[in-house]
């Protein structure tokens, strides 16, 4: 039997909350990123957590605690290997989506990635994370992908914290 592993789980519509509580209700760790967007409604500001990949949420099981997961309220699927995605999420990548969400900055989803350089973060509350830098004019971003759901997330960064790494493919950062 294979040691408990991070997958990506798709949701119903607005029901990651429901099945992140439903998951940890049954004793599987469960992460669900979460943003604060400003909502406006009749004149009035409010922020307004949303999921940080709507649809999605993450959790840690083991192969025999499947059926438990499938069955949790608001699941629609596990991520398969079946459909060409990777299904098992690394725990650098969930770690990074932490760590940028602790950070202090502003953070978003990231759709589609442009070209960018692999960099590992030397220094700030981002040290020792790897990602993409990505400059847009003269700001610069650093980007975590998480291939099993074609999403990630990004914030924006000073490139003198970074360095370089090997251009080849790792498999830290999610990238």
């Amino acid at each position: 039997m294979f040691s408990p592993r991070w997958h990506a789980i798709r949701t119903r519509s607005r029901a990651e909350r429901m099945v992140r509580d439903a998951l940890t209700h049954c004793g599987i760790d469960s992460f669900l990123p979460l943003m604060t967007r400003i909502s406006k409604w009749k004149g009035r500001h409010k922020c307004i957590e949303w999921a940080l990949f709507p649809g999605y949420c993450f959790a840690k099981f083991s192969d025999s605690e499947r059926n438990l997961v499938t069955q949790a309220a608001g699941v629609l699927e596990i991520i398969d290997p079946a459909e060409c995605r990777p299904a098992v999420i690394l725990e650098p990548d969930i770690a990074a989506v932490r760590r940028i969400m602790a950070c202090g900055q502003r953070y978003r989803a990231d759709f589609g990635f442009e070209d960018g350089i692999r960099v590992e973060v030397l220094r700030g509350p981002l040290a020792g994370i790897q990602g993409k830098l990505i400059r847009k004019g003269d700001r610069c971003r650093l980007a975590i992908f998480i291939d099993a759901i074609g999403q990630g997330a990004s914030v924006e960064i000073d490139a003198e914290n970074t360095t370089l790494i090997d251009s080849s493919p790792s498999v830290t950062g999610g990238l």
